[in-house]
């Protein structure tokens, strides 16, 4: 593994967010000489790094960079507010530049191809996200409570959850860390809900099989928790928005409800009935996402984009975008 310079800055892990100017830099000083393909995946900075001229890059995208273009939204209230603004234009610019330089893009989910395309006006091949199936296995019983696993912040909408379930009176168990662990676990005070903070992967795949249903409250880049649930015989509730369209066949491995707020989640939770599901079937979906099919789909991916060269590639991939298995029905 090779670092960058940031990697000696002091304090750098605690405050990584404050570096956030510097990381164009750290990235388009790697170098690759000596490659002529080479294959990043991102949600900001790796599709800007500098390859040798006549490489193929190959990136594989997991979002366009949300916080540079829709900040308020996604991090606004966790920055300095008007403060950040400058820094934020200067990112946005260097973010357009950087995704020219990829010789073509693969996106996670169609969702992401979408907003590839609209914010960066490429196409992008689609290649969903891979899910470690063999760490999970089908279960029976448990249903005692309804989990959320998420990294804590704004856009993921844990509180529309806990609220969800206050009104619904339903209990709920927060796994994951982040900036809003302190303001979340004060508003699951006098509630069902238990923020458990970080939880190590073990005891995640303890949670899934004990649970009733996952909730996803946000919308999501592609939706990999719905898979993982999925992969443990427990089906998903998730706001009807995103990547969950395409990780949740609607009545067989889930269910949506259709507004971000607590009470359309909360109706949702009042009505669930997990009899309604079969686990051996929702085992037999996310086995369409295992690692193996992934591995074998980029491989193919990565011979057409090279085969194309560079030219070919950036012109259009739209005709040859790989869809997503399984996931035609939603």
């Amino acid at each position: 593994m090779r670092t960058s310079f940031l990697q000696h800055v002091p304090l750098g892990r605690r405050f990584f967010r404050a570096l956030a100017p510097l990381y164009p830099a750290a990235f388009e000083a790697f170098d690759f000489s000596g490659y002529d393909l080479i294959v990043s995946s991102t949600t900001a900075w790796a599709k800007g790094i500098i390859v040798p001229a006549g490489a193929v890059h190959a990136c594989y995208i997991n979002t366009p960079s949300r916080f540079l273009f829709e900040y308020d939204r996604y991090v606004g209230r966790l920055g300095p507010g008007a403060l950040a603004r400058p820094a934020v234009a200067m990112l946005s610019a260097w973010d357009r530049r950087a995704a020219t330089r990829p010789t073509a893009f693969i996106a996670n989910s169609r969702n992401v191809a979408r907003r590839v395309r609209t914010y960066y006006g490429r196409d992008a091949f689609v290649l969903p996200c891979p899910v470690d199936i063999d760490r999970f296995s089908v279960t029976t019983g448990g249903g005692e409570y309804f989990l959320v696993i998420s990294r804590l912040l704004p856009y993921k909408r844990v509180d529309v959850a806990i609220d969800a379930a206050a009104l619904a009176g339903a209990r709920l168990l927060v796994a994951g860390d982040g900036p809003m662990l302190a303001p979340l676990r004060r508003r699951a005070r006098g509630t069902a809900a238990d923020i458990l903070g970080w939880v190590p992967d073990e005891q995640i795949t303890s949670l899934i099989a004990g649970a009733k249903a996952v909730i996803v409250p946000g919308e999501e880049d592609f939706g990999l928790v719905p898979l993982e649930a999925a992969a443990s015989g427990k089906p998903a509730i998730a706001l009807r928005r995103g990547g969950a369209l395409e990780t949740i066949v609607e009545g067989l491995t889930g269910e949506f409800f259709d507004e971000p707020s607590a009470a359309s989640l909360a109706a949702v939770l009042r009505a669930f009935d997990a009899r309604r599901y079969q686990p051996q079937r929702l085992r037999e979906h996310a086995e369409q996402f295992a690692p193996q099919r992934f591995i074998a789909r980029l491989r193919a991916l990565l011979d057409e984009i090279v085969q194309r060269g560079e030219d070919g590639a950036r012109r259009s991939v739209a005709g040859g975008a790989i869809p997503a298995s399984g996931t035609e029905r939603t």
